[in-house]
């Protein structure tokens, strides 16, 4: 499948993807909306308001005392930084097992919006990631995690395949490979030659697509060779971990704890 710049009109641009003209752009305003939303309802760590691309956007930081290392949390599609699936349990359970968390938004598009839709807009997460990792290394944190759910893991690997993981010392994707109906993934993750040990948690109730394709990213992370890289399960869970937040931080701090 092809991707490439198709038109731009009334100031927006477009590309082509399955020849159909998609926005190539996130959706700013509601962005913003979400972060009016959630700001002043925050009750574990603090709005921190980074910059990429010339635009602000909203991160959220909880620091833990002494702590092991700093992770980097990017939401699934649509959703913001401090969603109540997942993503809360994360970054506010992890500071309670020693590691600071900084939640990012990433870019979001409107809710009808599918995976090809979202294509587009991958690259427009590349600097909000680097944002978030320069952010922690200048408040002294020497080691760095990217972890992922859903289409943050289309967004964080789509970054690892341009920019390559140096600059991160581990990785966990959660409900890697979700798409949509007649949408196959564009191109493959590169979990085959990723230097940073991976942690691939999806839920036994997870999308058919992250499911099936379960086997193939196992030989991938098997390739890349790293020992402390794992595939596992998490036995009640579907792919929002509904209701599943502590045997999720569970499963990722247990796997973070062994990395040391």
């Amino acid at each position: 499948m092809s991707v490439k710049v198709a038109i731009r009109a009334a100031g927006l641009a477009l590309v082509l993807v399955a020849g159909q003209a998609i926005a190539s752009e996130p959706d700013f305003e509601r962005e913003a909306r979400l972060a009016d939303e959630i700001v002043d309802a925050i009750l574990d760590g603090d709005p921190e308001w980074l910059q990429a691309d010339g635009r602000d956007f909203l991160g959220i930081y909880t620091e833990a005392d002494d702590s092991r290392a700093a992770i980097v949390i990017l939401h699934g599609r649509g959703f913001h930084p401090d969603w109540a699936d997942a993503i809360n349990p994360l970054r506010v359970g992890l500071v309670e097992r020693g590691y600071t968390t900084l939640s990012l938004q990433m870019p979001v598009l409107d809710k009808e919006a599918k995976y090809y839709d979202y294509i587009p807009v991958f690259h427009h997460a590349h600097g909000r990631i680097e944002a978030g990792i320069a952010f922690l290394r200048e408040q002294g944190h020497e080691k760095v995690v990217l972890l992922a759910h859903s289409c943050g893991v289309h967004m964080a690997l789509d970054w690892i395949r341009e920019k390559k993981d140096s600059s991160i010392d581990a990785f966990v994707g959660l409900g890697m490979g979700a798409t949509d109906y007649r949408q196959p993934m564009h191109q493959p993750f590169p979990l085959d030659w990723m230097r940073v040990p991976v942690l691939d948690l999806y839920g036994a109730n997870d999308y058919p697509a992250v499911i099936r394709l379960a086997p193939s990213r196992r030989e991938m992370i098997e390739k890349a060779g790293h020992s402390a890289s794992r595939q596992a399960v998490l036995p009640d869970a579907d792919h929002y971990f509904t209701n599943q937040g502590e045997p999720l931080v569970a499963a990722v701090a247990d796997w973070l704890d062994r990395l040391e």
